[in-house]
């Protein structure tokens, strides 16, 4: 189909003195189209109706490499692997001929396609960063699966030096967290960063203007960088963040096998390093590590202390005098079961804090996988079960209401060979119910003449709603 726009382009561009060689560049289309757009645009200013002919040229290096791209082709079908991509394959089989030949024999079994102009807006160095997320699926050859992979990207503007991450999610907190690896990495910090809308940066527009919200802010402040996101419904403005992800997807994620997800994390760090900075950016004509040497002196210096990414939560000691995370159960000093504690959990340590604020345990997060689920549990030297002294346990309990030490009593009377059994269940109740519905259930056992924490517990599960976990951050 014949596009106007890109041949009123071409020729006005080449009356100006762009050469054939530039405007190919361009417009990512052959110096051969080029030409010919040129040439009958020649043709019909002089009402000449010569013919050009283009001469057909053979690619006898590249024979003995035919098949074997046949069977890449066959073999990944969905996506087919790129020019590039195939270009590296054949060069391990002992090709040594150029990308041009290659691009030429492709474009006669794809058939040649074209792609409308795009024009990015360039940066000065050191003055903006881009980042944002991508999903793919992944089958791994450890089971044959395919599971669904995220990617945090972020390139640099004016050097086109890309940092790439697998992570888990797409919280604020991940966020965080990549951008802080993002300035280690880099070895510094952009004057403005752009994201597009996504609900880790934005919170609303209003007026035209984003809204930004605070958490964002804060880390911004912290490493002196302005915060930009794209306009609704104007994905151009990202182009820049958008073509990396499809080089991503077409030399990286393309006609390669991984094992599992260390096998890809591993892999992709070896890219990053080996190919990636070391590549012809189609656009800069050079490679990103070197732009990257030229804009590093203009990246903000990191700060001493870096941005605190941990992740704060509040959890109530068990009865088994733990807290638990993730599985695993810390051990915490008896005198605080059934109390609410601090949690800051960063990728290594996880800490324990009272009710005060004071710092009570600190312990380096289990590895998944571990067999030991007590952390901070002496088996040698603790031989009984952790658990509070009568005098203890009626006082706590006679806090969560004045009814409460009349049901004490009444269960004692009850129950004087296990009333200590039900007085210890009915305070673990505190880890999963509120103790204004524990004590209607009480109230309730109360007029029923009923003894049995069981009872109390059937209750709650009943008609009363289980905590949900308390985060001081909610957004992060």
């Amino acid at each position: 189909m014949k596009d106007e726009s890109l041949e009123n382009n071409i020729v006005t561009l080449h009356s100006k003195g762009w050469s054939v060689r530039r405007l190919s560049r361009e417009f990512d289309i052959s110096r051969e189209r080029v030409s010919r757009i040129l040439f009958n645009n020649a043709n019909q200013r002089s009402g000449s109706t010569a013919v050009m002919v283009v001469k057909t040229k053979s690619s006898p290096k590249l024979d003995d490499y035919k098949q074997y791209i046949g069977e890449l082709l066959e073999q990944y079908p969905d996506p087919p692997p790129t020019n590039q991509r195939i270009m590296e394959l054949i060069q391990d089989k002992g090709y040594c001929g150029g990308i041009t030949i290659v691009s030429e024999y492709m474009s006669e079994i794809r058939g040649k396609k074209t792609a409308d102009p795009v024009i990015c807006t360039e940066t000065a160095a050191g003055e903006r960063g881009y980042h944002d997320w991508s999903d793919y699926n992944i089958e791994f050859t450890q089971d044959g699966v395919k599971q669904k992979v995220t990617f945090f990207s972020f390139i640099l503007g004016y050097s086109r030096r890309q940092y790439i991450e697998v992570v888990e999610d797409k919280t604020r907190l991940t966020l965080f967290k990549c951008l802080v690896n993002v300035f280690l990495y880099f070895d510094g910090v952009p004057l403005e960063i752009q994201s597009d809308n996504q609900k880790a940066c934005v919170d609303r527009w209003e007026m035209g203007r984003p809204v930004f919200n605070k958490d964002l802010l804060e880390f911004a402040t912290h490493y002196r960088f302005r915060p930009r996101a794209i306009h609704p419904g104007k994905p151009a403005e990202n182009l820049k963040i958008e073509r990396p992800f499809y080089y991503l997807e077409t030399n990286f994620l393309n006609a390669r096998n991984f094992f599992d997800k260390p096998d890809l994390k591993e892999s992709l760090h070896r890219w990053l390093v080996e190919k990636n900075d070391l590549r012809i950016h189609r656009r800069t004509r050079q490679r990103p590590i070197d732009m990257y040497r030229e804009e590093h002196p203009f990246l903000q210096v990191l700060p001493t202390e870096q941005y605190d990414t941990s992740r704060l939560e509040h959890r109530i000691v068990n009865s088994e005098s733990c807290i638990e995370w993730s599985s695993y159960y810390y051990v915490v000093p008896k005198q605080y079961m059934f109390e609410t504690c601090l949690l800051r959990v960063s990728d290594t340590h996880l800490v324990i804090y009272s009710g005060a604020g004071e710092e009570i345990k600190r312990y380096a997060l289990a590895e998944k996988g571990s067999a030991g689920r007590y952390i901070g549990r002496d088996y040698q030297k603790t031989n009984h079960k952790v658990s509070l002294n009568l005098s203890e346990l009626a006082v706590r309990l006679e806090a969560f209401g004045p009814q409460m030490k009349d049901y004490i009593e009444q269960l004692k009377r009850h129950k004087p060979t296990s009333y200590a059994h039900h007085l210890r269940k009915i305070l673990a109740l505190k880890v999963n119910y509120h103790v204004d519905d524990i004590m209607i259930a009480v109230r309730r056992a109360t007029d029923h003449k009923v003894y049995e924490s069981s009872s109390i517990e059937n209750f709650l599960s009943l008609n009363a709603t289980k905590k949900n976990e308390l985060r001081l951050f909610p957004g992060k």
